[in-house]
């Protein structure tokens, strides 16, 4: 079985079931079945509505997010690189923490979280303070001084 037309209502074709169903009617299909030589004619309801509310994501304060800003929006680049953020030409995004994202009101831009990577030196999870990053285990650096 397939379905040749999908009207909405008002379209030619929809008339008596709008005047059935009225306001309730979002759409009419016409399915046809090859085998038996039919023709439905099915139509989709509202039969219930209430309020719904969109569930906030629960992102950590201090996670790391992508954030999307056009390349005339100046100003709000100047705002995030003096909330930390930073730019990532690789990603092509601002990067910046989620709270921070929350304060210039950025929700709708987030398009991605960056997992940090929290693996120090010789399997402990502490930061190297020299380089102000994270290493991961397998990497040793050796400073040496001449």
């Amino acid at each position: 079985m397939r379905t040749r037309a999908k009207l909405k209502p008002g379209q030619r074709g929809t008339l008596k079931l709008l005047a059935q169903y009225g306001k309730q009617l979002v759409c009419v299909r016409y399915r046809y079945d090859e085998e038996r030589h039919k023709r439905f004619t099915t139509v989709e309801l509202i039969v219930s509505e209430s309020e719904w509310h969109r569930k906030t994501a629960r992102i950590a304060p201090d996670a790391h997010v992508g954030v999307r800003v056009g390349y005339a929006e100046k100003q709000l680049q100047h705002k995030i690189k003096q909330m930390g953020g930073a730019w990532n030409a690789a990603r092509r995004l601002w990067e910046m923490r989620y709270d921070s994202a929350v304060a210039l009101g950025l929700e709708e831009r987030i398009v991605a979280i960056r997992q940090r990577r929290r693996v120090g030196t010789r399997g402990t999870n502490r930061p190297v303070k020299s380089m102000q990053m994270w290493i991961p285990k397998k990497h040793i650096i050796v400073y040496a001084c001449i």
